[in-house]
């Protein structure tokens, strides 16, 4: 996988639709961010500095917003299979976006605070 077009492109088109859409808050949310695919998903960094990852699977689509992200936003996510940092959204329930988009945009102001310092 070179890019985020080819990782999504992959995909069955239901799933498509559903990282298309996670993509566009991702985009919404950080305007300048940096897109490219690491550990073999779609990566996204501001200030040079990791913001978000997301990725599908057969019956989740995961997305990693590091630890502070989950931290902040515990309660909400405690309904969803967690790790450290990590989130998973079961494909046979509504994608939570509007928590996907504040979870990102608490991640972007992180970010640009570390980088005014």
């Amino acid at each position: 996988m070179e890019n985020v077009n080819e990782y999504i492109s992959s995909l069955p088109v239901e799933i498509q639709k559903i990282v298309q859409k996670i993509r566009s808050i991702i985009k919404n949310e950080a305007p300048d961010c940096d897109e490219s695919i690491s550990y073999g998903m779609p990566a996204y960094k501001t200030f040079g500095r990791p913001l978000v990852y997301f990725a599908a699977f057969k019956n989740h689509i995961g997305l990693y917003a590091t630890p502070s992200g989950h931290a902040q936003f515990s309660a909400a996510l405690s309904k969803y299979k967690q790790g450290k940092g990590s989130v998973q959204f079961p494909l046979d329930t509504p994608i939570p976006y509007e928590l996907i988009q504040q979870i990102v945009a608490f991640r972007v102001k992180e970010n640009e605070g570390k980088f005014k310092k």
